[in-house]
């Protein structure tokens, strides 16, 4: 089915899977964001489309791309906003020729060069599966020298409630990002009604199971998009499952960056689906 355009709830352009129910809802000229992604008849991503729908401010909702950095970096360091700046950029979009889902591109330009001195494409594949939404980013460095970045997924996933959520996967121990100190996994996800900002590195799957009907989201990661992010930010009914390639300050710090060699590529793979306990 080929890309729709519409302007109702707001603007945007839609794509709908064939022979089914499933959908993604894009706006390109918004940093490239999925919008919405209704999934066995019913909406996944979280939108605050009255934040979305004024230019001046940070969206909350969809599906942020995360590069050239993940989080942010040392006072002091590269001039990069938080969570760089693809997510605040215009894409180019098109459909997929499998017809399976829809591309979404993004090369270097004046404000990108401003601030990251190099040659790039970035493209972000998104494919509608039974129960499922497969997402692949290409990274390609057109540079005359090797282009340092990290890259991360920021979902935003509408839940029933902070309270009573459970997640499933989690390692022991992990990374409370506020206070840059390791903490105990479970106790934390105790408090996601208060607002987490966790950073772990599981050994698979992370699920996340809401609501009286038990639905579940699970994020299959795959190395190097391996790191997981758990976001929370109260009293919105959100939770943020999200893939990264590396922790905050990477850039600087060296810890688990990507240093792609000129004319190099790089493919970052995962995968949500959806269920029920």
């Amino acid at each position: 089915m080929p890309l729709i355009q519409r302007q109702h709830p707001y603007p945007h352009w839609e794509f709908q899977a064939p022979g089914g129910d499933d959908l993604l809802r894009i706006a390109p000229e918004r940093g490239g964001l999925i919008t919405g992604w209704r999934c066995g008849g019913d909406e996944q991503l979280y939108l605050d489309q009255e934040r979305f729908l004024d230019p001046t401010l940070s969206v909350r909702g969809g599906i942020p791309v995360l590069f050239p950095i993940c989080g942010d970096l040392p006072a002091g360091s590269l001039p990069l906003p938080q969570h760089g700046f693809a997510r605040d950029l215009p894409w180019h979009l098109s459909p997929l020729a499998d017809g399976c889902g829809i591309a979404l591109v993004l090369e270097d330009g004046d404000a990108s060069r401003r601030v990251y001195p190099y040659a790039f494409a970035l493209t972000l594949e998104a494919r509608l599966a039974q129960a499922a939404l497969e997402l692949t980013v290409l990274v390609e460095n057109r540079s005359s020298s090797p282009m340092p970045f990290s890259l991360g997924l920021h979902p935003y996933f509408q839940v029933t409630g902070l309270a009573g959520l459970r997640l499933e996967g989690l390692p022991p121990r992990s990374l409370d990002q506020v206070t840059m100190t390791e903490v105990d996994s479970a106790q934390q996800v105790d408090l996601m009604a208060e607002g987490i900002d966790l950073l772990s590195h599981p050994s698979g799957a992370v699920r996340l199971v809401d609501g009286p009907g038990r639905r579940t989201i699970e994020l299959e990661p795959s190395p190097p998009l391996d790191l997981v992010v758990i976001w929370t930010n109260p009293p919105r009914p959100m939770l943020c499952l999200e893939p990264w390639t590396a922790p905050r300050g990477a850039l600087v710090s060296g810890d688990r960056r990507i240093d792609l060699a000129p004319g190099g590529q790089q493919r970052l793979q995962c995968r949500y689906r959806v269920g029920h306990t």
